[in-house]
């Protein structure tokens, strides 16, 4: 039993990461004037890693509870 297949999967973290990336500047200038600060995409994107990493992670921890799941069922 295939929860989501790994196609889905990537599509829709790399949908979650162009969505966000895109929103990112309108989200910046909407905030009040104050001085410059310097541009942390690298850290923005390390996040994002992250985020997308764990969410990855917590998928495959499903697939396997739902294999497991599976094989108990079936012996």
């Amino acid at each position: 039993m295939k929860i989501f297949p790994r196609r889905f999967l990537f599509a829709a973290s790399l949908a979650l990461a162009v969505l966000i990336l895109s929103l990112a500047p309108e989200a910046l200038e909407a905030q009040a004037a104050g001085p410059r600060m310097r541009d942390f995409w690298h850290v923005f994107i390390a996040y994002a890693l992250a985020w997308a990493l764990l969410f990855g992670w917590v998928v495959a921890i499903f697939r396997r509870l739902g294999r497991l799941t599976e094989k108990l069922d079936a012996g």
